[in-house]
């Protein structure tokens, strides 16, 4: 994971943070995701609700892993997540918006 940008002042204001998944990479699409909420959040991923609850986790992750051709390189998927509106997109952007 890769952070690409943060446009508020703190974690916890209003504002949009932006990190880079890596699709070839080890780590979870999940984990990441619940990574950069709780930043958002200014809380420990642990402290969150499964994800699971907001979204089918295994179905997000099969969408994004590479193919027998290749990494997808189009489409996007947003849900609400920890009072979080979350988008990742095919070229592995994760954009976390919160009002609070």
């Amino acid at each position: 994971m890769t952070e690409i940008e943060m446009t508020s002042q703190s974690p916890v204001a209003k504002g949009e943070y932006t990190v880079q998944y890596d699709r070839l990479d080890d780590e979870p699409l999940s984990v990441t995701i619940a990574t950069a909420v709780a930043t958002v959040c200014n809380a420990d991923a642990t402290e969150l609700e499964p994800l699971h609850y907001a979204i089918n986790a295994d179905a997000l992750e099969r969408l994004f892993e590479p193919r027998a051709n290749g990494l997808r390189n189009e489409g996007s998927v947003t849900f609400e997540y920890n009072d979080c509106l979350v988008t990742v997109t095919a070229d592995g952007t994760i954009r976390v918006e919160s009002d609070t």
